[in-house]
């Protein structure tokens, strides 16, 4: 088993920055391990936003958010974290961790991932 938590949402206006944070806990990360962030608005479906593999910090992200978000890891934390900047009322939304353990060819597929957080909300207001 794996536990994710995230933290670092909030309430913030337009054109500022937050980081979010996800430890992890349980089974060890392996080399093929991907991280990634995905983010759900009411009455929308889940989006993926950006992630990584654990070993070499290769890192995908969507094109819409490509220059805005930055993700990068602290392997020795066991902690993911996603940089945000020049946030948008867009970008409100609850920010969710998740793990695929063996990795996975389609790292912005959601069902690809084992494991989730629990989530942390990020409103942005105009």
């Amino acid at each position: 088993q794996v536990q994710l938590v995230e933290s670092g949402g909030g309430l913030v206006q337009a054109g500022d920055s937050l980081r979010l944070s996800c430890v992890a806990s349980g089974r060890t990360f392996s080399s093929a391990t991907i991280l990634g962030w995905f983010r759900r608005t009411p009455g929308k479906d889940r989006e993926f936003v950006a992630a990584l593999s654990w070993s070499g910090g290769t890192t995908y992200y969507a094109n819409s958010l490509k220059g805005r978000f930055t993700i990068s890891r602290d392997n020795a934390k066991n902690t993911v974290y996603l940089q945000m900047n020049s946030l948008k009322p867009d970008d409100t939304a609850v920010y969710y961790c998740a793990a695929a353990l063996h990795g996975t060819e389609l790292p912005a597929r959601g069902h690809a991932y084992d494991y989730w957080g629990q989530g942390t909300q990020v409103t942005v207001s105009s």
